[in-house]
């Protein structure tokens, strides 16, 4: 919400969450940005290049998926022809250790296991 606030609305907080929405449209791009271990909801179906440190991940959704997003810097740019429109929900609680050092994976992560 600080380096893009055009793009972020801030739906519902408190001390354990926050909740955003984001929305840009075809060409957009963001400036290098943090996020903490979060989960995703795609509204819409989009196409992204997500760029860090020298790497980069093309990711494409559809409407209606859910997505891990492991604790991450980075910047975006929306590369398909469809505008991007996403729920984040943020952790705030720190990752506990069991989980390792840090994401290893770039943009957003399909869940590894069956719906619960």
């Amino acid at each position: 919400m600080v380096t893009d606030p055009g793009h972020y609305r801030l739906l519902f907080e408190n001390e354990r969450v926050r909740v955003l929405e984001y929305r840009d449209r075809p060409g957009d791009r963001t400036h290098p940005h943090r996020h903490p271990d979060s989960v995703m909801y795609t509204l819409s179906a989009f196409d992204r290049r997500v760029s860090s440190g020298g790497r980069q991940a093309e990711v494409s959704l559809a409407a209606g998926e859910v997505r891990w997003v492991g604790a991450q810097e980075h910047t975006g740019e929306n590369t398909g022809t469809t505008d991007t429109h996403t729920i984040f929900v943020e952790l705030k609680e720190p990752r506990p250790p069991s989980a390792g050092p840090g994401a290893e994976v770039l943009g957003p992560q399909a869940a590894s296991g069956g719906a619960g």
